[in-house]
């Protein structure tokens, strides 16, 4: 009798243990990074913005976006231009108010890619200038810094979100021959330098690690040899996923298999333009790409990589007041037929080239 309620105990027990295991829920969480191309400002783009009253109103520009942009966890675009007071200006050197700043803030993005060819465009008051105001209006930015101390504070630039924590890395090829003076710092292609930035990530307990990257030449739709063997050495270094811009055109999209682990990495190689001044055959739009992660069991890893493509109409000829930025399902009746037919050619290119290089699976939503 005894050796039965032992049995009978342990039979219990084992139950009782079966049932707390059903009703423990393992933490799961998913992560949404939206990246988008360049913010650029070219002399159509100030004489389209500049109001009667002497100010300047961007707002127009993201309407049609803001609703997907907003809807991220973490939107980020490249800032390719400084920021300034006054002696604003285009191509070549780059200068917008403040009035920009606070419509990409508006259109929902958090985070500025700031290591680009055109950051020392107004030298380093201007450069300072521009972080100041990314800082009074909250948006976070990385690789432009006001010291050493500055860069050791806030660099790389973490982000917590929704329990995973993102590493994000920012480097330009060049500042178009500008020497970046002292005590400024503007993180360029170093390798030496980008390792120990990786391992620093790494030392901060990074979930995952992003190198958004100024790289490549302009114009060219697919990215040239140096560039993919820059993308296999930083994937070996340890980052997860690269996401680059320069060319002002778009460029292949990647999943790749790592080749170590049952991990997957996104590499995008140029996102073109998100908004520009630009408007020949190809450099007239660009893509917003999400990134979706997931983080299960204290596993962070990628879930999918999808892209959104956009297309600027520009006054003057598309009979628009401002310049707009529109999602491939728009449909906008006061379009000419002209402009219809610009738009539709951009698209047209850029499914081609995604048909023909992207590798992996890579999928596009529509934003209308």
């Amino acid at each position: 009798m005894r050796s039965l309620r032992i049995i009978m105990s342990v039979i219990l027990l084992v139950q009782a243990a079966m049932l707390a295991a059903q009703s423990i829920t393992l933490p799961f969480s998913r992560l949404d990074i939206l990246f988008a191309g360049d913010i650029m400002q070219h002399q159509s783009q100030l004489d389209a913005a500049r109001c009667s009253d002497g100010t300047y109103s961007y707002s127009p520009c993201y309407r049609y976006i803001k609703g997907d942009v907003t809807s991220a966890a973490i939107a980020v675009a490249n800032l390719e231009t400084t920021i300034g007071k006054g002696r604003y200006g285009g191509y070549p050197s780059f200068c917008a108010p403040d009035s920009l700043l606070y419509a990409v803030r508006d259109a929902g993005f958090d985070v500025l890619l700031f290591a680009n060819n055109h950051c020392l465009d107004r030298g380093k008051k201007g450069a300072l200038y521009t972080m100041q105001m990314m800082d009074s209006l909250g948006i976070e930015h990385c690789g432009v810094y006001r010291d050493s101390t500055d860069r050791a504070n806030r660099y790389p630039l973490m982000l917590d979100r929704n329990g995973i924590r993102v590493a994000l890395l920012n480097y330009t090829y060049g500042t178009n021959g500008i020497p970046v003076p002292a005590p400024l710092i503007v993180n360029m292609i170093d390798k030496e330098v980008i390792a120990a930035d990786i391992v620093k990530a790494k030392k901060q307990k990074a979930d995952v690690i992003i190198c958004c990257i100024h790289w490549g030449d302009e114009y060219v739709s697919l990215p040239p040899k140096n560039v993919r063997d820059l993308a296999d050495w930083l994937l070996m270094q340890g980052v997860d996923h690269i996401i680059g811009g320069h060319p002002h055109v778009l460029q292949p999209m990647e999943v790749r298999d790592d080749v170590r682990t049952a991990g997957k990495h996104a590499v995008v190689y140029s996102l073109g333009n998100l908004i520009s001044g630009m408007y020949d055959r190809r450099r007239d739009g660009g893509a917003m790409v999400r990134l979706e992660l997931h983080r299960f069991a204290d596993i962070t890893y990628f879930h999918s990589l999808s892209y959104a493509l956009t297309w600027v109409a520009r006054p003057r000829r598309d009979d628009v007041t401002n310049f707009v930025i529109y999602g491939a399902g728009a449909h906008p009746v006061h379009l000419n037929n002209v402009t219809k037919g610009k738009f539709q050619e951009f698209l047209l290119d850029s499914r081609t080239l995604f048909d023909r290089h992207n590798k992996g699976n890579v999928w596009e939503y529509v934003i209308e």
